[in-house]
């Protein structure tokens, strides 16, 4: 617990090292809230939520904020640097297992929040398409580990959180590569999770979209990613990066807007309908004579 509420200080403080840092350099330029709200183009009242804390700004109001007090180019350098912190979100496997079994319940809850889902994974297939089997193996295979005891429940929050993909209000939006398809954690029976990702592509509201191994690669991204969309206009959509030893959670709308771009481009590599059903037969069909 100690860990956890570290985590969480510290989130705290650079959100209000920023805070305090962006009310110092106003009172300085001698300008008055109203006046710095009217300069930049936001309501006085964002001014002192920003102020207080309670909400961060983007970094191009950060950027007019330093413009409109004339602020010099150290002060400028560090509030682009508190800004990028506060909008990122660094939560530690470890310490997040310290308090509750596992994560599934919280990531879910996260899903719910967001009304387009777009996963991109290269080396394992993605949670929401996952056989109960290949589920538990790759739980089996977690660092830290969980005990046998715990592999049951947090196979079942898994295949709880499947569900929403039967929720026509919602889309979902999958790219997967070849490699990530041939990955066998432990002895799963790949012929059947590839059967599950292809009848899931059925559905209206999920694509899946396949990259082959053959494809020409136009971006190359170092991990995989998932887009949380928002309704348009509300300004709420994040990405979460899960790398060996924590997840990130980035806001800051620059950073979105890369993730975009790189959706973007490997949407340009990939197979989509009827085409990815045929490759993934193709696939089955080259695993099955493997097996042999």
């Amino acid at each position: 617990m100690d860990d956890l509420a570290a985590e969480a200080r510290n989130h705290h403080t650079r959100r209000q090292q920023l805070a305090t840092e962006l009310r110092r350099l106003r009172d300085l330029a001698g300008m008055s809230g109203r006046d710095l709200a009217h300069r930049i183009g936001i309501s006085q009242s964002k001014v002192s939520r920003i102020e207080s804390g309670s909400v961060i700004p983007s970094l191009p109001e950060v950027r007019a904020w330093s413009d409109a007090v004339e602020a010099p180019t150290q002060a400028r350098e560090l509030l682009t640097d508190l800004t990028e912190a506060a909008f990122t979100e660094m939560h530690t496997w470890r310490t997040a297992l310290q308090r509750q079994t596992h994560l599934q319940d919280d990531i879910r809850e996260q899903e719910d929040q967001a009304q387009l889902l777009r996963v991109f994974q290269p080396t394992i297939v993605p949670g929401l398409l996952q056989t109960a089997e290949y589920a538990r193996r790759v739980f089996s295979l977690f660092d830290p580990p969980y005990s046998e005891g715990d592999l049951p429940m947090v196979v079942a929050a898994r295949l709880q959180r499947q569900l929403a993909l039967y929720d026509e209000s919602r889309r979902f939006e999958f790219i997967v590569t070849e490699a990530a398809l041939r990955c066998r954690p432990g002895r799963v029976r790949l012929l059947a999770q590839l059967d599950r990702v292809a009848t899931l592509s059925t559905l209206e509201n999920v694509m899946v979209g396949v990259i082959p191994q053959d494809a020409e690669s136009v971006v190359c991204p170092p991990h995989g990613f998932t887009l949380y969309e928002s309704d348009s206009g509300t300004g709420d959509s994040f990405v979460e990066i899960e790398v060996s030893h924590m997840r990130l959670i980035v806001r800051n709308a620059e950073d979105v807007a890369t993730y975009r771009r790189q959706w973007s481009l490997l949407g340009e590599m990939a197979l989509y309908g009827d085409a990815a059903r045929e490759f993934l037969a193709r696939l089955s069909t080259d695993i099955r004579s493997m097996e042999r």
